[in-house]
């Protein structure tokens, strides 16, 4: 009887390996061109006075871009068409993604939606929503042993090369 070394990953990967198998079987279609939706990539981040978001759309014309808040939620669809200009047995290989995307965003309470702009440059879709003016951040002065101190602060201007 031969004695074999127990290997706990083992069945790990072999399901790993399954799985994969899977997915390739489901990304092969019947032809080679078959077209599979997309989803973009999308960067979002925010400051003190607005939150944006960067979607890579590229090769796609704002025509084909649909943008649209409705309570409270931010959705961007569009469709990337396959180019029929070659001819289908010319093609070595097709890995860009073509067909429909749709994405959802749910917006905080923080943003203004009345107040949303939306650019387009060199393949990047970018929104910024405004924050509103009651949740921006506001500095308050603290005062040290509980005096209240009052400052006016008048303003200086200098006119250059004046002296």
């Amino acid at each position: 009887m031969a004695i074999t070394r127990w290997d706990p990953f083992r069945e790990v990967v072999a399901l790993q390996n399954r799985v994969n198998s899977l997915f390739r079987e489901m990304n092969e279609g019947d032809s080679p061109l078959t077209t599979a939706s997309f989803v973009p990539a999308v960067d979002i981040y925010e400051d003190a006075k607005k939150v944006v978001l960067k979607l890579e759309v590229p090769g796609m014309e704002e025509k084909d871009l649909d943008v649209r808040v409705e309570n409270n939620t931010l959705t961007v669809k569009g469709e990337r068409k396959f180019e029929k200009d070659e001819k289908e047995e010319n093609f070595h290989r097709i890995e860009r993604r073509y067909g429909s995307f749709y994405r959802a965003f749910t917006l905080p309470s923080t943003v203004d939606t009345s107040n949303v702009q939306a650019s387009y440059n060199a393949g990047v879709l970018k929104l910024e929503l405004s924050k509103k003016p009651e949740a921006q951040p506001k500095q308050i002065k603290v005062n040290i042993g509980g005096q209240s101190k009052i400052e006016n602060k008048t303003e200086e201007h200098e006119l250059v090369g004046a002296r």
